[in-house]
């Protein structure tokens, strides 16, 4: 080995060093809110506002009980029900009617799909509160208000035209060879749809399902608009109504219930991740 190329690997070899120690001090920066809402969940009550370090000084685990208790008389296992009720309705409704709008534009023929198509992106830029009045006064006046149907029925009309477009780019890339055979064999489209496409778009279906289910599962605002009991409230609104009844000495409970809340979106983004890498490869970011 010469005295060139062990000059020419040691910058290389410095190089790989230095970059993972730079991936490690982001991954660290990016941990520690984790972190600090994790230890602050079992810091006492004096501790969450008056102390800056991360670790507490004795671990208060009655925070976890209180928590466990809940808000108003209503569990905290109540309150996930209700929230993973909510965001499985709108998994199971986007996944459904999604690839179904999804599939007409991406594979049939018909008038006006271009523009029709055109129209449903354009919708991407309009801001969420410029049709919650309209929708609010349509679901009073069907007496759907304090109930769970506007936080699940508008998953089932294809009103997401993010996730129409994700599957959309994804089943524009899938052969017609295929449909072409299923229609030789007898299928028509909704059997040609459910029997030959779907199965073939389940990355992109996955990836629907877990943006669709994180972003429900955190969705504060529209909850409070639609819901007043509090044997309805998700966990998302337990949290505010936690603070509001107990002010600042239930912070620590209240970092607890935000762990607790935490837990699902976890177990559900590492159950399902790689899915997602490849949906999103394969799908939204391809021309």
């Amino acid at each position: 080995m010469t005295t060139s190329t062990v000059a020419v690997r040691k910058p290389v070899a410095w190089r790989r060093i230095a970059l993972h120690l730079g991936c490690l001090a982001a991954l660290l920066v990016m941990l520690y809110p984790l972190a600090w809402l994790l230890a602050t969940s079992l810091k006492p009550a004096d501790e969450v506002i008056a102390s800056l370090d991360l670790l507490p000084s004795s671990l208060e685990w009655s925070n976890y009980k209180t928590a466990l208790d809940g808000v108003n008389d209503v569990s905290v296992w109540q309150l996930l029900g209700n929230s993973l009720f909510i965001a499985g309705g709108a998994v199971v409704g986007n996944v459904l009617s999604c690839s179904l709008a999804a599939y007409a534009f991406a594979r049939l023929r018909f008038r006006f799909r271009g523009p029709l198509f055109a129209f449903m992106i354009a919708t991407i830029m309009l801001p969420h509160h410029a049709v919650l009045i309209p929708q609010y006064i349509i679901f009073n006046q069907l007496g759907m208000v304090n109930t769970y149907w506007p936080l699940i029925l508008p998953k089932f009309l294809a009103t997401e035209a993010f996730f129409v477009f994700l599957i959309v780019q994804f089943m524009r890339g899938l052969p017609r060879e295929l449909e072409e055979a299923a229609r030789i064999d007898g299928c028509g489209p909704f059997r040609s749809f459910f029997l030959v496409i779907l199965p073939l778009t389940r990355p992109a279906l996955i990836t629907t399902a877990i943006f669709t289910f994180i972003w429900t599962w955190n969705d504060f605002f529209t909850q409070l608009i639609y819901l007043f009991s509090p044997e309805k409230f998700t966990l998302t609104l337990a949290l505010r109504s936690f603070v509001d009844a107990s002010s600042q000495s239930a912070f620590g409970p209240m970092f607890a219930m935000s762990v607790i809340a935490l837990l699902p979106i976890v177990l559900f983004f590492l159950a399902f991740q790689r899915f997602l890498v490849e949906g999103m490869a394969n799908s939204g970011i391809k021309g």
